[in-house]
């Protein structure tokens, strides 16, 4: 059996790509997506789900890509934020769709 690629918080949230991390480094993140989803839960009509795909990009993987989609009533809320620095580039891609909430 082949083991998901995935991993799943709290029922809602979906990672991938994020196999393989350290574990200091998913602690931060876990963490940065949690305060963001509670940020985005208040603002949104109906907060169903979110999915964070992480990729390593670049020339030597050395770069970050970051595709999150957020599912509100229905209607899905997008962003993709390419950098060098991984905690840097997942803050902006969920503050992204946070601005697309408020608007």
């Amino acid at each position: 059996m082949i083991e998901s690629e995935n991993i799943v918080l709290g029922g809602n949230i979906e990672l991938v790509g994020f196999k393989g991390m350290d574990g200091g480094s998913m602690v931060i993140l876990k963490k940065m997506i949690g305060n963001h989803v509670r940020k985005m839960s208040e603002t949104a009509e109906n907060f169903e789900r979110l999915t964070v795909n992480m990729k390593k990009v670049g020339s030597g993987g050395n770069k970050f890509e970051i595709q999150s989609k957020m599912m509100d009533n229905g209607k899905p809320i997008t962003s993709e934020v390419t950098d060098f620095n991984l905690f840097f580039t997942l803050d902006k891609s969920l503050s992204q769709i946070q601005n697309q909430l408020m608007r």
